[in-house]
């Protein structure tokens, strides 16, 4: 069973490799345009709480300030053990998000503007707990960049996430140039993605139901963006001890 996984694992990481590629090249500076022109309709205050919030995540994920785990996961060894136990990790944030989208869609702007570094928070504690099923050592500085590579993969425009995607890909020797990240420009990108969902969510008699069902999908991109780009490392080791 562990070898059928892997073998239909690789061939679906492949896909999902070339679906992004693919769109970038197609959609990519129609989409930047339809964004520019939604941001100009968007609250300058409504900006600066994205920025800042954005801000905060990056310098505490290069910091490593916020490094406090209340348990462990066991030592898995498949690949398919580490996606399950991913996938249940998963489930339990998107529920999170769902809730926390409803509950702050329906206050208002305030409460609405609070779900932004709420989400933040449950995204990046999402993406530790992927790192540390797979084992890796998060006091490393190179492995807390690779966690905001991946967020970046999952939030950001087609022409940016294509770069990030070969960053991903050529893991070892790109992570070796990578010892800072411009938070301005991650934030940009980032804000750039959700903006319309977000502005969405603080309009009054919808918010809630847009608020829920954007954190659950949110999670979900995320979700699904993690899990292949830790496939992409693991199917790297896997060729690098072949070759040795």
């Amino acid at each position: 069973m562990g070898l059928k996984y892997e073998e239909k694992a690789y061939d679906e990481l492949l896909d999902w490799q070339r679906k992004i590629r693919k769109r970038g090249n197609k959609f990519g500076r129609m989409s930047k345009n339809v964004q520019n022109k939604l941001n100009a309709m968007i609250p300058e205050k409504v900006h600066q709480v994205f920025s800042e919030a954005v801000k905060g995540m990056v310098q505490s994920v290069l910091s490593g300030s916020n490094l406090v785990f209340k348990k462990t996961f066991p030592e898995m060894f498949t690949l398919e053990e580490k996606e399950e136990k991913i996938k249940e990790q998963l489930d339990k944030y998107r529920k999170t998000a769902t809730i926390e989208g409803a509950g702050t869609g329906a206050g208002g702007l305030l409460l609405g503007l609070a779900d932004f570094p709420l989400l933040l928070s449950i995204k990046l504690k999402f993406l530790y707990d992927v790192a540390r099923i797979y084992q890796y050592d998060l006091k490393n500085l190179e492995e807390r960049i690779f966690l905001l590579m991946v967020f970046q993969l999952a939030f950001s425009s087609d022409e940016k996430r294509i770069e990030t995607l070969n960053i991903i890909e050529n893991w070892d020797t790109e992570k070796k140039r990578l010892t800072d990240l411009d938070w301005k420009r991650f934030q940009q990108e980032y804000r750039d993605y959700i903006d319309i969902v977000k502005m969405l969510q603080l309009v009054p008699g919808i918010g809630a139901a847009v608020g829920a069902y954007a954190n659950y999908k949110l999670l979900d991109r995320l979700g699904e963006t993690a899990i292949y780009a830790y496939r992409m490392r693991y199917f790297n080791q896997l060729k690098n001890i072949k070759a040795y």
